[in-house]
């Protein structure tokens, strides 16, 4: 009699699907809101959000986390009210801490040469005051890693902020960060990565398909 043992299968991957807030007058104005409090979403964020709640209503979701910013919450319960789920604020997602330039007009901090530096050696720069580009994408990507833990096999929603998702998109592809401007993560914007047994599997980046038209000018 030969004893066989039953080989296990490789656990179900956990799927997490990146959401960036609604539009706003902030990021209209391109302005940089980042944490400034009171930034909620404009007419066309609001109708953005009802799309997406509607193109996640059949999504098996288990948890929705969102940065504990006005946008990304407004954007989470419209996720959420398709769901028996409450929105849990995590402040680990929250937007990049910009210190000094916070508020500033980017056609203004353009001007500056720490600027450029941001757009193209973002791992060797700062803001004045706040974080820098690497501190925040360790910790989004520390938070992403902790979240995964705690959710194996599931559907998990994060609404967050686009420098933080793309940080987190070239950080799973295995692309340095001094690259990440060259990923774009539209306003409303889905991206999802399946975290398997053999790691990251990055299946859509930026999936805008369900956001209503821009209003005419």
């Amino acid at each position: 009699m030969t004893n066989e043992k039953k080989s296990k299968k490789d656990p179900k991957p956990t799927t997490v699907l990146f959401i960036r807030h609604g539009e706003n007058e902030w990021t209209k104005s391109n302005k940089l809101a980042g944490r400034t409090p009171g930034v909620y979403l404009n007419d066309q964020g609001r109708k953005q959000a009802a799309a997406l709640g509607q193109r996640l209503a059949e999504a098996k979701l288990s948890v929705i986390y969102a940065s504990p910013l006005e946008r990304t919450m407004e954007t989470a319960q419209a996720i959420a009210q398709h769901h028996q789920l409450e929105v849990l604020p995590r402040p680990g997602l929250l937007e990049v801490d910009y210190g000094q330039w916070t508020g500033e007009e980017i056609k203004k901090l353009a001007k500056k040469k720490s600027w450029s530096q941001v757009q193209f050696y973002p791992s060797g720069a700062g803001f004045p005051g706040g974080e820098t580009m690497y501190e925040m994408q360790t910790r989004f990507v520390r938070e992403i890693n902790c979240i995964v833990a705690e959710h194996p096999e599931q559907t998990v929603a994060l609404v967050g902020h686009a420098d933080l998702i793309k940080s987190a998109v070239a950080h799973y592809l295995g692309v340095h960060l001094d690259l990440f401007q060259r990923i774009v993560i539209s306003t409303a914007s889905i991206t999802t990565v399946n975290f398997t047994f053999m790691g990251p599997r990055v299946v859509c980046v930026n999936d805008t398909n369900h956001n209503p038209p821009p209003p005419k000018q």
